[in-house]
């Protein structure tokens, strides 16, 4: 059967709805959008374009440009920004917002939010703009993210500036504009918790269910369910996070998704060389949302949303879920790790877990470098993966015990090798690539940026020109940690 083709429509005929403004004011405030001067477009997405059914004229980008830069409104847009609170690392504030994020409305299940488009009633001592080296790093990450099948938030497009805007030097302000199936965050749900608002809580979870859950619509115990299936949801995720070592940096309470996407681009980092303890975040004194600490700082977030969901339901039931949560995640983790490795034994394989609990050990002793690992290891090249070791017996022994591994293994090498590099990506946008690309856009060549959006969109295969990427990152630029401004 033939997919119904679908009618692109360009950015003027496209008409946006905007249920969440159905809600009380208390939910958002509207928001104008601060233009920028001398605008140029950097880069767009051409498959989150279609998600939208938006037609975009490469021979003519000033429609698009207008769109990000507020001089040209969608159809019914009537620009908004939500308030949440959020515990930031660990501590509650009160009444946090979108302080740079302006939401245009919705498109087919889509919600399009500009970042940097200025300053809004939750900015409180921000100015609302963002920076060419933070819209960068987002707009990259969303879709790197996706390539590699890790649930998250999507970017359209980028644009930049000649307006200097001041963070620890004078930078070039820039709007992203990114996409996302819901834009409620744990911190949504305790903003009207705090003030003990249950109607606009219950109002709340139903928007949700609607929107993302709405399998739970008509079901009885439907928030005890919604919170449930949130944990599931967050539990893969951090799962995913995990096992391609990937750190978010800032996992505060209103930097998480209710629906499960990784949201809120800011101090992240893949795993170079791999270090179990890695903090990416510099202002993470305490190493509060290292890599190990993950998945225990998703569950206290999700301890957060549970007393949010108390005024809903019974907070007993919620609570007894949620201690499964650990044991869920690594689960999941194992399921993931057992693909990456070529196994294909059941869960409940004991081997298997030690084997993986063993490599994870050893990877941190040898200090290699974690994808270039994978991406051997799927070959089968045991001898490139030691020498890239530090220390090599440790990895030597490990070897030895995944090889016996795969002698269980049904399936021929080749076919193993296979299914191995369908999961172990060649390329993971690693924090010094990125910054290469924002190097050369500071000086107007955005060649860079639009390569690694290709590499992003289809990291297993090689790209030509760009083979050093697959390689270690260079040593001078190893697990550097970065800051949250933008």
């Amino acid at each position: 059967m033939n997919k119904k083709q679908v009618t692109l429509k360009t950015i003027e005929e496209i008409e946006v709805s905007n249920d969440y403004l159905d809600f009380h004011s208390r939910y958002y405030s509207y928001s104008k959008i601060d233009s920028l001067p001398n605008t140029k477009l950097v880069s767009y997405t051409n498959s989150v374009s279609k998600l939208l059914n938006m037609q975009i004229d490469e021979d003519n980008d000033e429609k698009l440009v207008k769109l990000l830069n507020g001089e040209l409104l969608l159809k019914n847009s009537k620009p908004y920004s939500m308030v949440y609170a959020g515990h930031q690392f660990g501590h509650f504030v009160p009444q946090l917002g979108d302080g740079r994020a302006i939401n245009l409305g919705c498109i087919n299940g889509w919600h399009l939010q500009l970042k940097g488009a200025g300053l809004t009633k939750y900015s409180r001592q921000g100015d609302g703009k963002a920076v060419l080296r933070s819209s960068i790093r987002e707009y990259l990450m969303s879709e790197a993210m996706y390539g590699l099948n890790i649930p998250t938030t999507r970017a359209l497009a980028i644009i930049t500036s000649d307006e200097p805007v001041y963070r620890e030097k004078v930078e070039t302000a820039s709007i992203v504009l990114r996409v996302s199936k819901s834009w409620v965050r744990f911190g949504t749900f305790e903003y009207f918790y705090q003030s003990q608002d249950k109607q606009s809580l219950m109002e709340l979870a139903d928007f949700v269910i609607a929107e993302n859950f709405s399998h739970l619509k008509d079901v009885e115990d439907k928030y005890e369910k919604l919170y449930f299936e949130i944990v599931d949801k967050t539990a893969y995720l951090v799962a995913m996070w995990q096992a391609y070592g990937f750190m978010h940096g800032v996992m505060n309470t209103d930097n998480m998704s209710v629906a499960g996407f990784t949201i809120d681009y800011g101090p992240y980092a893949f795993m170079d060389n791999f270090d179990v303890n890695n903090i990416c975040n510099h202002t993470d004194y305490e190493g509060r949302y290292s890599y190990a600490n993950q998945p225990r700082v998703a569950q206290w977030n999700l301890d957060s949303l549970a007393t949010c969901f108390s005024a809903l339901c019974d907070e007993k039931k919620l609570v007894e879920y949620l201690d499964s949560f650990l044991h869920m995640q690594d689960n999941e983790y194992l399921k993931i790790m057992q693909k990456k490795l070529g196994l294909s034994h059941e869960l409940s394989s004991d081997s298997n877990r030690e084997l993986v609990t063993l490599l994870i050990g050893t990877l941190n002793t040898v200090n290699i470098d974690y994808t270039l690992f994978f991406n051997h290891l799927s070959h089968f090249e045991y001898e490139k993966v030691i020498d890239l070791c530090m220390f090599k017996k440790p990895m030597e022994e490990w070897i030895e015990s995944y090889q016996k591994a795969l002698e269980n293994e049904s399936l021929p090498k080749d076919e193993i090798s296979s299914q191995m590099q369908q999961v172990n990506p060649k390329y993971v946008l690693k924090n010094y690539m990125i910054q290469e690309a924002i190097d050369k856009a500071e000086n107007d060549d955005f060649t860079l940026v639009n390569d690694l959006l290709k590499i992003a969109q289809n990291p297993y295969v090689v790209h030509k020109g760009y083979e050093r990427y697959m390689y270690s990152t260079p040593q001078e630029f190893c697990n550097v940690q970065l800051s949250c401004s933008s």
